[in-house]
């Protein structure tokens, strides 16, 4: 999704506010909304935060800049998954497990 949204909006104007909606569902999913499991939106949307992490760390290894799966989480959590893990996750149900398998095939594991 390249192409310019509204030609009345200026590209660089554009990129400035794709940016700053995407710190603002960043901010939705790492304050404003802890309690909603990584694995429930797997589920229901086929991404979660860790896919937001995976496409940041993937622009900015497409830009040259290295950066490893556990730094991207750490920058987008603003904490290591670990602490993330520790305040916020909750045990997920077998049934959800089982749904995560399917999510995850679909949406997430290369199909090439």
């Amino acid at each position: 999704m390249d192409k310019q949204i509204d030609p009345q909006i200026d590209p660089q104007t554009e990129i400035e506010l794709q940016a700053a909606a995407f710190r603002r569902l960043q901010k939705h999913l790492m304050e404003d909304r802890t309690d909603v499991q990584n694995i429930d939106m797997m589920n229901l949307t086929g991404f979660c935060r860790n896919c937001l992490s995976r496409w940041y760390q993937e622009a900015a290894n497409e830009r040259g800049i290295e950066m490893d799966k556990a730094q991207a989480r750490e920058i987008y959590y603003g904490m290591t998954m670990d602490e993330w893990k520790t305040n916020y996750q909750t045990e997920a149900s077998p049934e959800k497990q089982a749904e995560f398998q399917t999510a995850f095939k679909e949406n997430v594991t290369d199909k090439t």
